[in-house]
């Protein structure tokens, strides 16, 4: 009698299975990084959290850093108030009002060559024909070759393409009242979703920022998470 071999044995071999991608949480990132914040231009959450993201990561204290607009972004949010920001940072500033959304992504370039900087923030206002996937390219670049993290706000634009490794839309969400003044401001706080990146899951999170640092508030029981963070990943 003839043996009769079982399908199963000309069945290519299974890939192996890949890592899953850890969560993102506040300081897991160290290197530099590219990265996109989109918001809404009628509040100024994007910078806000754009600025926390670059606060979260490691950096010289006594380096300056890089602010850039565009004049449509100036017109939807104005300039950087100078005493509203952290202490630490407030001499450290330096501002670059560009008329066009080339003139920014000029300076932003710029900037990113210059590794006396600590980071760059920039914000350039809707979907320029500038800003494409090839001037998105030559940021990230740059950001790798020399070492200094871009975060570049994007208000009211549309999801195009871009190489930034890290992509969030972000929106305000309510402060928790203060612990010791229920009346007074608390700290900021911001409803972020992680929809494009390289090295996690999408995601989304509650995200406090206060002194300093960042940290993840539970959706469910308004507290604040451990260090690991807890997070609301889509399925």
């Amino acid at each position: 009698m003839t043996a009769i071999t079982p399908l199963s044995a000309f069945a290519p071999p299974a890939a192996p299975s890949r890592p899953s991608l850890p969560r993102w949480r506040p300081g897991l990132d160290a290197g530099p990084l590219h990265g996109e914040v989109f918001a809404s231009g009628t509040e100024a959450t994007g910078a806000a959290l754009a600025l926390a993201m670059a606060l979260n990561r490691p950096q010289q204290n006594e380096r300056s850093w890089l602010w850039v607009q565009d004049a449509r972004a100036i017109r939807l949010g104005g300039r950087p108030y100078q005493p509203g920001l952290p202490p630490a940072l407030r001499h450290r500033l330096i501002h670059v009002a560009a008329k066009t959304p080339e003139d920014a992504l000029f300076a932003l370039e710029e900037g990113l060559r210059c590794r006396d900087l600590a980071f760059v923030i920039g914000e350039i206002a809707g979907n320029p024909k500038a800003l494409n996937f090839t001037a998105a390219r030559r940021l990230s670049l740059a950001v790798e070759r020399h070492g200094v993290p871009l975060w570049l706000v994007r208000l009211d634009a549309e999801h195009g393409l871009s190489s930034a490794r890290q992509r969030w839309e972000a929106r305000a969400a309510p402060s928790r009242p203060s612990r010791w003044n229920p009346a007074a401001p608390g700290v900021p706080a911001w409803q972020a979703e992680l929809f494009r990146a390289r090295a996690h899951p999408p995601g989304s999170w509650l995200v406090e920022g206060g002194q300093g640092a960042l940290t993840l508030r539970s959706p469910d029981s308004g507290s604040t998470s451990d260090q690991h963070g807890e997070s609301r990943v889509h399925g």
